[in-house]
């Protein structure tokens, strides 16, 4: 008698790749569903820069509104949230730009605050880090050891530490009570030391028999093989004290020299609108700044060899 075949399984309707397709699109979604989300509120800004004032206190007024004594109203309506206005509007941009030059001042102090201490970090992290790199001993780790003990505290445990030797110094109420702690913080010595730590050691070993001194392999070898990390570094300080508040709050008594960061939270409840312009103009130069580094920061970050081949 003939044995009879066993059936055979029957084949799955999606396959192993369909799968793996089918999870990517998943994931794909999942992700940029997230990343409009976040995305809103900038987005929301920026569109609501362009509308009028009539047509912000329309929408949002009762946000803002206040009772005769200063206190707040109950919002009882729903806010109307919009992301396309009516007509589109100039007169915020107008009156940031030409009619209220404090916007435009504070803009500045922002930039002579910020714009130094990402030069002055970048300058002294290279040297610092370049010495950690090429000297070590036990006396150097100890130091790199308490350079990440600082850098994992936050500034507010500092904070008074700062405020206190600034008075010592005799520097507060001046832009070097915010310069010093900045240029000197941790943050860049620690993440160029490791990126320039795995640069092979045979190659500035090389470069010393060939007759380079310590300067020509710190200027031809080190640096730029470090470019994407300095690239991310400065992109990273730039974001963070661009948008500081409690120094210059804490380090600057007068209002005069306080950046824009600090300005923002004190418009008032009618000039809504102008909130909304003055915050897209904010933006503009961490956009720029991350726009045209993306990719350095990306290799800053990622980047996980010694030399790219």
């Amino acid at each position: 008698m003939r044995k009879k075949k066993k059936a055979s399984a029957p084949r799955p309707l999606i396959g192993r790749a369909g799968k793996r397709r089918v999870r990517i699109v998943l994931v794909t979604l999942f992700a940029a569903f997230f990343a409009v989300l976040f995305l809103l509120p900038t987005v929301l800004t920026i569109t609501n820069s362009f509308m009028s004032s009539s047509e912000i206190s329309a929408n949002y007024g009762k946000i803002f509104a206040t009772t005769d004594t200063g206190g707040k109203v109950y919002i009882a309506e729903r806010v109307n949230l919009k992301f396309i206005p009516d007509m589109v509007s100039f007169s915020q941009y107008i009156t940031v730009l030409f009619k209220s030059p404090e916007y435009l001042l504070k803009f500045w102090n922002s930039v002579i605050l910020v714009v130094p201490i990402v030069i002055f970090q970048l300058l002294v992290a290279s040297l610092a880090a370049y010495s950690f790199t090429r000297y070590r001993g036990k006396f150097k780790e100890v130091i790199f050891f308490v350079y990440i003990i600082v850098m994992l505290m936050p500034y507010q445990v500092t904070l008074v530490p700062n405020y206190l030797v600034s008075g010592w110094l005799h520097i507060l109420d001046t832009n070097w009570a915010i310069w010093l702690p900045g240029i000197f913080s941790p943050f860049g010595v620690f993440l160029l030391t490791k990126f320039m730590r795995r640069i092979p050691v045979s190659v500035m070993e090389a470069a010393k028999i060939d007759g380079a001194g310590e300067w020509q392999i710190f200027t031809k070898i080190c640096m730029p093989l470090c470019k994407g990390a300095l690239y991310s570094i400065a992109i990273l300080v730039f974001i963070d004290y661009w948008n500081m508040v409690e120094q210059p709050l804490i380090l600057l008594s007068d209002p005069e020299m306080h950046p824009l960061s600090v300005f923002l939270s004190k418009i008032n409840a009618g000039e809504v609108g102008l909130a909304f312009a003055v915050a897209t103009i904010y933006m503009v130069p961490s956009l720029l700044i991350f726009l045209y580094g993306e990719d350095y920061l990306v290799q800053g970050i990622t980047y996980s060899g010694g030399i790219k081949g």
